[in-house]
């Protein structure tokens, strides 16, 4: 009992004496000379016109977590990461359940360490939007709440979302300047169902702008109100991959456990690969879209974005449930165990298809040649020729119709905008600081004049064609999976509506990251995990951005 007492008074001592830090400013800077160097990067879309954004200020963002912040050192930042940087979600939980970790002290460690980087601007990424200002209270409030099963879950651990996923107390901007005040909605279908498994939305990301339907042959990862995503692997080097860009950035940074991401044609994917995570695209129809800022409802679809596969699967089951307001997924109620499933991941005795031209990559021909030599049977073939003719057309009048219902339905009723006409006009009166890159594909939409007749048609062929490209193969051969690189077939699978996983494959000589793509039949999730879980556990391939240990 005495030693117990002694104790006790040595940690109020502790806490007592504990030194207050002073708080960290963001400073904006001159960014003229950056800009002109950016003018000569070999890539078009890369010759930013900005980087900083001309509307966020991180200093507001941060000060809800001033005072929590002011207690929390360098040193406690660094004694907690051997057991957060990099660690999956079942060692972060094994973590906590041994009184390593608490959930409290787990956002913290995020909170500080976004601070920590963003606030530096040679190391900044601006995968930031905003953050919940409740994120430490409800994380103390998980800590209450004892339970013996929470390995393979998300509870009490910090999840970021896209900024086009509507979340109650933060505003859902989909980085557009004229969404800014819409702050008052209901949580989005799939936010609800994290915050039924107990997960802590953390806060909301950068991405390309209207989810990048918005300017033509702009950089990926701008946005107004967010500026300019940097790739971690390569600050103003690599491309960030688009539209989820902030989800792939943050998730790559260790700014959160995992993220939400969206995608319509290649926007979890390309951000994935382009940062070294596991990004999944759902079959459309299994995860619900209501309340998500939407391009189209034949082709949308959010999915998570991970560190690793298992905390892919956890992520999936967690995002699962049927929404009636969703015509994709209305009675759909299917209820799997994704995680369960890896039990049986194997490789020998698959069937991969393999497209002949991508073989002239070195990185997927030795890739290809380390599966082959692990029992998995390789069918090289050249893939149908099929083209995508009408996918704009199809985006087009898909988002001059969405586009309404989402503000009108699910957007805080303050807005002063209810069409992408008044968008366009709203973007006119100050151009130079709400679309420097013009808004190209917005006033396409409104001179896109295709009849309903047309429409149908068009999307019809669409789908007819995706599904020839990818199941003439897969039938033709008996395949378990096509093997891509990043976003390469994202089109074909989107028309198609079929999923894809992307897992870390290797990273070029220059340090630029590239991950090899597994597309299946839709609804086969459970088979695409079980097949990138089994390539993850043979290659290791994944590393954490050098300047971000």
């Amino acid at each position: 009992m005495k030693k117990l007492f002694f104790l006790l008074i040595m940690l109020i001592a502790t806490l007592s004496c504990k030194k207050k830090e002073n708080p960290i400013v963001f400073n904006k800077y001159d960014e003229s000379f950056e800009i002109k160097e950016q003018q000569n990067h070999e890539i078009n879309r890369m010759r930013f016109k900005l980087i900083q954004s001309k509307y966020l200020d991180m200093n507001e963002v941060f000060k809800p977590f001033e005072e929590d912040l002011a207690y929390f050192s360098e040193e406690d930042y660094e004694n907690l990461k051997p057991y957060i940087l990099e660690k999956n979600i079942p060692s972060l939980q094994t973590s906590v359940k041994n009184g390593i970790l608490s959930y409290e002290k787990i956002a913290l460690f995020y909170l500080y360490r976004i601070r920590k980087f963003e606030s530096d601007n040679n190391l900044a990424l601006h995968s930031i939007i905003t953050l919940n200002p409740d994120i430490l209270k409800e994380a103390r409030a998980k800590d209450k709440i004892h339970s013996t099963n929470k390995t393979n879950t998300l509870y009490g651990l910090p999840i970021l979302l896209k900024d086009n996923i509507n979340t109650i107390g933060m505003p859902t901007t989909a980085g557009a300047f004229v969404l800014n005040n819409n702050i008052k909605t209901d949580d989005a279908f799939i936010v609800k169902k994290l915050k039924e498994q107990g997960a802590l939305i953390l806060g909301k990301v950068n991405l390309s702008e209207w989810a990048y339907y918005f300017c033509s042959g702009c950089p990926v990862g701008y946005s107004a109100v967010g500026g300019q995503t940097l790739n971690p692997y390569g600050r103003k080097v690599f491309e960030t991959g688009g539209s989820s860009s902030g989800s792939g950035v943050a998730v790559a940074a260790n700014f959160a456990v995992a993220a939400v991401g969206t995608e319509t044609s290649g926007s979890i994917l390309s951000p994935s690969s382009q940062n070294s995570v596991v990004g999944l695209k759902p079959t459309i129809g299994l995860l619900s879209r209501t309340g998500i800022v939407p391009i189209s409802s034949t082709l949308d679809t959010p999915g998570p974005m991970t560190k690793s596969v298992i905390d892919n699967a956890i992520f999936l089951t967690a995002l699962l449930g049927e929404d009636s307001k969703d015509v994709a997924t209305k009675g759909n109620s299917q209820q799997i165990n994704y995680v369960e499933a890896l039990k049986l991941a194997t490789l020998k005795g698959k069937r991969f298809g393999v497209i002949k031209e991508l073989l002239n990559d070195s990185i997927y021909k030795t890739t290809i040649d380390k599966l082959r030599n692990h029992g998995v049977e390789i069918i090289e073939f050249d893939p149908p020729q099929v083209s995508l003719r009408g996918f704009l057309t199809l985006l087009n009048n898909d988002m001059k119709k969405d586009l309404p219902i989402y503000l009108k339905k699910y957007a805080d009723t303050n807005l002063q905008v209810s069409s992408i006409n008044d968008v366009v006009k709203f973007n006119l009166k100050d151009s130079i600081k709400r679309a420097p890159y013009g808004q190209q594909l917005f006033e396409g939409i409104l001179k896109d004049t295709t009849s309903n007749e047309t429409f149908k048609i068009v999307k019809d062929n669409l789908r007819q064609s995706g599904i020839e490209f990818l199941n003439t193969p897969i039938k033709k051969y008996q395949l378990d999976a096509i093997l891509s690189i990043n976003n390469y077939h994202a089109g074909f699978a989107a028309v198609a509506k079929y999923p894809c996983v992307t897992v870390p494959m290797g990273y070029k000589n220059t340090g630029e990251p590239i991950s090899l793509t597994f597309i299946a039949k839709s609804y086969q999730e459970q088979k695409l995990l079980q097949l990138g879980y089994a390539f993850e556990q043979l290659t290791k391939i994944r590393r954490l951005p050098v300047d971000y240990k």
